[in-house]
């Protein structure tokens, strides 16, 4: 039935990639990977393989690939992608030696690329669970392991009809879970391979804060007068209609805007409603390059809209409060790289699948909205009590700090089960 689903599934992706460019890119690149590996695999050298579906399961595999070179530079690192969102952004990492897309879990596919790279251990970043791929892994005796990841109740592992492809979790020599309720989850269907190690992700949002960019634009901007600033990062038009109108109330504050999407057409659409608003708007774009202490509009202006990326990471950290997008729809993004700099972090409800909302939420460093009003009541609590707002800034960068650590307890555990073998 798993195969049959696949060839179903791929004659899908074959039809929608003549109406879609990103679907295009990703069947393209499937077809092409075994021909890259053969082309460009050292038949002497010895490969350890990552994979991660897309950009945020990459960011949780990186902190393990780079320390795992540090410690084996004998061997060559293998990454691969499913998504053309983590593929077509990193396939210049100088942090592995080959990079390309995973061909479709076909057992054909399988065997090929297997038979191309013949890597000496494995790691699937979070979700991935292939079967014909971990199935042939398993029957050559090669390790993998499952990191980062995290199960629920409701996966299809542990429902009834689920049994049959739940038997592909035997394949794994390990997995490195998030919390204890993902090892009973796994516990429950005769998984005992497990691990608590939390998130790789901490380590990777502080490594990024240690390699933060000092952007004075953004910082005299922020600094200007004595009125707090909220960053919002990830903003989709949902969110804006739960904040934006707040401000439109209360003209004292400053805002940073990074949309999710940055196009010409979102940034001007967003910028026209601030204006409408009455709020003095000033694009990143207007005045990078320049002198930011010869531009008074930065001292004028009290919303600055961040049309491009890669800066998000960085500009938390000129923030009073944070406020992180995506919780009216698609679901939260990254609230870790808020919270990293001590910053209250607000998002909306659509935040079960994640397991540092939840803890946030708990310790009080973060705060879920589910509308205005409860978005107003927060930000008058957080503006009016300066006690609140440190113990919550504390309690975030904190939980951040203690969460660290899980790249090097894989990574140790890794290197003392093979030497056992």
């Amino acid at each position: 039935m798993y195969n049959l689903i696949i060839y179903l599934y791929l004659l899908g992706v074959a039809i929608y990639s003549l109406f879609n460019e990103k679907v295009r890119k990703m069947w393209k690149g499937e077809r092409e990977a075994v021909r890259i590996l053969r082309e460009k695999v050292d038949p002497n050298a010895r490969y350890v393989w990552f994979h991660a579906a897309s950009l945020g399961e990459f960011e949780q595999g990186r902190p393990i690939m780079e320390e795992f070179r540090r410690r084996h530079p004998e061997m060559k690192i293998l990454l691969t992608f499913f998504s053309p969102s983590g593929y077509e952004v990193r396939k210049n990492y100088e942090g592995a030696d080959i990079i390309c897309y995973l061909p479709l879990d076909t057992i054909l596919n399988a065997r090929s690329f297997l038979r191309a790279i013949r890597p000496e251990m494995a790691f699937f970043i979070k979700y991935e669970f292939w079967y014909n791929y971990l199935h042939i892994l398993k029957h050559r005796n090669v390790p993998v392991y499952s990191v980062s990841s995290i199960f629920r109740p409701k996966q299809i592992f542990f429902r009834w009809y689920g049994k049959q492809y739940g038997l592909v979790l035997k394949c794994f020599t390990h997995f490195f879970v998030q919390n204890e309720i993902s090892r009973k989850l796994l516990s429950q269907i005769g998984v005992s391979n497990v691990s608590v190690t939390g998130d790789t992700r901490f380590d990777r949002v502080l490594q990024i804060k240690e390699q933060a960019k000092n952007l004075p634009h953004v910082e005299r901007f922020a600094k200007a007068g004595s009125q707090l600033t909220m960053v919002v990062g990830s903003s989709w038009e949902a969110d804006e209609d739960v904040y934006l109108p707040y401000f439109e109330q209360h003209k004292d504050l400053r805002l940073i805007i990074a949309t999710h999407v940055v196009s010409k057409e979102r940034v001007a659409k967003l910028q026209q409603r601030l204006e409408q608003m009455g709020r003095k708007v000033v694009r990143y774009s207007e005045v990078s390059g320049k002198d930011a202490s010869s531009l008074s509009i930065l001292d004028e202006a009290d919303v600055m809209l961040i049309d491009c990326y890669g800066l998000l990471s960085s500009i938390y950290q000129y923030a009073d409060i944070a406020y992180v997008g995506g919780g009216f729809g698609v679901g939260i993004h990254n609230i870790v790289e808020a919270a990293v700099w001590y910053k209250p972090v607000v998002f909306g409800p659509n935040n079960e699948r994640f397991q540092e909302a939840h803890d946030l939420l708990e310790a009080k460093g973060g705060f879920q909205v589910c509308c205005k009003n409860s978005f107003r009541e927060i930000m008058d609590k957080l503006r009016s009590d300066e006690n609140f707002k440190s113990k919550a800034s504390e309690i975030a960068g904190n939980y951040v700090k203690e969460s660290s650590g899980a790249t090097y307890k894989i990574l140790d555990f890794v290197e003392n089960q093979l030497k056992s073998l």
